[in-house]
């Protein structure tokens, strides 16, 4: 099951408003705010690479006061 931890940079004032959206997002399995250079950090899983690719482009970037983000995909060791 391929997992991803991505970190968010929002617009001023909107942390909360995007925190809500992730929060309500059935894929994100984890959520946390963070001081300094990104304003949220969320592990998200999903069924394969497409439908995390899926959630990346549609889903998260999409929502109302995120204004930047970094992906980094989880792999095997």
């Amino acid at each position: 099951m391929p997992e991803a931890f991505i970190l968010f940079k929002t617009q001023p004032s909107h942390e909360r408003e995007v925190y809500s959206a992730l929060d309500s997002h059935s894929n994100v399995a984890e959520l946390h705010v963070l001081y300094g250079e990104y304003d949220l950090l969320a592990r998200v899983t999903a069924k394969d690479s497409k439908e995390l690719t899926s959630y990346l482009m549609q889903d998260f970037r999409q929502i109302e006061g995120v204004r930047d983000t970094q992906t980094l995909i989880a792999v095997d060791y």
